[in-house]
């Protein structure tokens, strides 16, 4: 059995708690839940809906590439939002993500931090 590796990159803003940006064991690749946070300041990017799902995406897609993979390995998506009437902004950046044949995809609505609007995470299935 392959060893399981933890992805680490300053591409994503660090872990805020004990847990890895991604982890990856054989194949299979876990990305964390990505919020919209610039890693380089720290700070949550974006008021609007749009703009923090860009972000979080280039999160997700910065511990995609640090692991040698890229949303063309994403097999799943899952998408928490925090308010419902956000869902066609959200799916609009999303679509710029994403190309056929489209990863599955779970969209919640929860609660998340103060200022956030979304957070994404991601299963990928590499080399």
């Amino acid at each position: 059995m392959s060893d399981k590796i933890a992805i680490r990159t300053a591409k994503a803003p660090p872990p805020a708690a004990a847990y890895s940006q991604g982890v990856r064991k054989g194949g299979i690749l876990q990305v964390a839940g990505q919020v919209p946070v610039e890693p380089s300041t720290g700070l949550i990017v974006g008021e609007t809906v749009g703009e923090q799902t860009q972000q979080a995406l280039q999160n997700v897609q910065a511990v995609l590439e640090e692991a040698g993979s890229g949303f063309d390995d994403v097999v799943m998506l899952r998408v928490y939002l925090t308010r419902k009437e956000d869902f066609a902004e959200m799916n609009a950046v999303y679509e710029k993500f994403v190309s056929e044949p489209y990863p599955a995809r779970t969209t919640v609505f929860v609660g998340l931090a103060e200022g956030l609007l979304v957070e994404i995470d991601a299963l990928a299935v590499v080399g």
